[in-house]
């Protein structure tokens, strides 16, 4: 078993513990769930070599059931059939434009405001191109378990000027793409996408 099923699995024990927490009645199974939950905080920061005290202080504590997290992102593909990118300020690397679902906006919306804050343009939806679960994927492993949704977008206005957190932005063709940040985005990723993107069909990827 590598690294990243081991990863999956302790994250599986956290979720089954919180949510143990949530709905536990009495004091014997609190108390138990309990132990599970710091048994997996251990196993967590032992994988990442890191103490105790970090990944206890990296979750925000459960108060209801545990669910996955959701990236939103958008891919504007050019006229030249280039693709769209910025370069993240967190690691020096491209991705598409993109960030965490915010409560209180549908997910296009969310799409079409990372992509006037991180490239200056202003743009709207075409379709829903698919949906990532990211452990299935090879990105690098992380604490969190998470859905990367995609939407397919197209540039009405503004002009490319990167945003104040992001180091850059520019179109790049898929033969010359630039180092990506893999947290975020994979190759194999934004190829799919792209045939997708250009594809007659209104085909939509899960999983």
């Amino acid at each position: 078993m590598d690294s990243r099923e081991q990863l999956n699995l302790i994250k599986r024990i956290k979720a089954i513990s919180e949510t143990g927490l949530i709905y536990a009645e009495g004091a014997y199974d609190l108390e138990r769930y309990e132990e599970l939950k710091q048994i997996s905080l251990k196993l967590m920061a032992h994988l990442a070599n890191e103490p105790i005290t970090v990944m206890q202080d990296f979750f925000i504590p459960e108060r209801d059931y545990p669910t996955p997290k959701v990236d939103v992102r958008g891919l504007v593909i050019n006229e030249k059939d280039e693709i769209l990118m910025a370069r993240e300020s967190v690691d020096g690397k491209w991705t598409i434009p993109g960030g965490w679902a915010d409560i209180g906006s549908t997910p296009s919306e969310i799409a079409v405001k990372e992509i006037e804050e991180e490239t200056g343009f202003k743009a709207e939806v075409i379709r829903f191109l698919g949906v990532y679960d990211k452990q299935v994927h090879p990105h690098p492993p992380e604490p969190y378990y998470i859905y990367k949704l995609f939407f397919l977008c197209r540039i009405v206005g503004g002009e490319l000027k990167p945003g104040f957190d992001m180091l850059g932005a520019d179109f790049f063709s898929l033969d010359k793409l630039p180092e990506l940040s893999e947290e975020r985005i994979l190759e194999s990723q934004l190829k799919q996408l792209f045939h997708l993107a250009k594809s007659s069909s209104t085909e939509v990827y899960f999983d």
